[in-house]
């Protein structure tokens, strides 16, 4: 609930300034797509399995379940791994410079985005790797056990770890140091912070929104790595369910962190939101400031 909401509330916010969106925010417009992507695809399934305390549906229903969460889940990471790149190219390169990365150039590396994610995604449909049940039975991925089994689930998953993963989470860390490390500098040449120029600090709080996102999202996903792994080397059955049940839930819970992140640090995010009217004619106030008995300070659908 937290994720659709949260993020259909960022893509309405979206559309309602897609003339003043600039080239970056095309990137969390994608992510945005992304987590509310895999919510409406995986999230119902998994929900109903968990109350019959079985998969429902057969090999059909589990290969589907599996394609969409490696889909989105892909496609997040490298999303993540393209903002942390284009702000480390803001930071580091001259006005002019930056002015380079139109929303063309963020259109096409989108489409590369979701064209790699879908690559990665229906190789297990044709041949290279698997998809097969998670170890508590009530939800799908990548057949991990499959690492010692056959040399074909063995490149496949060393592939999927080196390019999928470890390779854009390097990148993202890089990034984010070198961008870190121009600010340090640069605030030590200002010895009166008060002198500081808006646009600078601007750019330290964007920096610091779009760390906090990655950082959610490997964090989440952490856990879930860890047990993955874990069945790569030993046997599923050495983990109880539990153990393999809650980095699973944990991982699907970065979907929704990312609206709360927009409303804390982005004035213009709070300032649409209070303004954003459903097509229906209601309208969302959120914190409402006014603690009359008609306006109290809570967040509330009025029609």
């Amino acid at each position: 609930i937290l994720t659709i909401l949260g993020n259909s509330a960022v893509l309405a916010t979206a559309v309602k300034r897609s003339s003043l969106l600039k080239s970056p925010e095309l990137l969390t417009v994608n992510l945005a797509v992304a987590d509310i992507g895999m919510a409406i695809s995986m999230y119902p399934l998994a929900i109903a399995s968990a109350w019959n305390h079985a998969w429902l549906g057969g090999d059909a229903s589990c290969i589907y379940y599996a394609l969409m969460g490696f889909l989105f889940g892909v496609c997040s990471m490298m999303t993540l791994c393209a903002m942390a790149v284009i702000r480390f190219l803001v930071t580091n390169s001259s006005k002019s410079n930056s002015n380079k990365i139109t929303k063309n150039t963020v259109r096409v590396l989108i489409t590369f985005i979701w064209l790699y994610s879908l690559l990665w995604a229906i190789l297990p449909l044709v041949g290279w790797g698997y998809y097969g049940p998670e170890p508590f039975g009530i939800s799908c991925t990548i057949a991990w056990s499959k690492f010692h089994n056959s040399s074909n689930g063995f490149s496949f998953i060393l592939s999927m770890f080196l390019l999928c993963t470890v390779l854009p989470a390097l990148t993202i860390v890089t990034c984010y140091l070198g961008i870190a490390w121009k600010v340090h500098k640069a605030y030590q040449e200002i010895q009166n912070i008060d002198r500081i120029p808006n646009a600078a600090k601007l750019e330290k709080k964007l920096t610091l929104m779009a760390v906090l996102i990655s950082v959610g999202f490997l964090s989440s996903w952490t856990p879930y790595a860890a047990a993955s792994f874990w069945s790569i080397f030993n046997s599923s059955n050495s983990l109880q369910p539990i153990v393999t049940l809650l980095p699973c839930l944990f991982a699907k819970s970065s979907t929704a962190y990312n609206p709360f992140i927009y409303y804390i640090f982005s004035k213009t995010f709070r300032r649409e939101i209070k303004q954003l009217q459903c097509c229906c004619g209601w309208q969302v106030h959120f914190f409402s400031t006014d603690n009359s008995a008609e306006n109290p300070v809570s967040m509330m659908w009025s029609g």
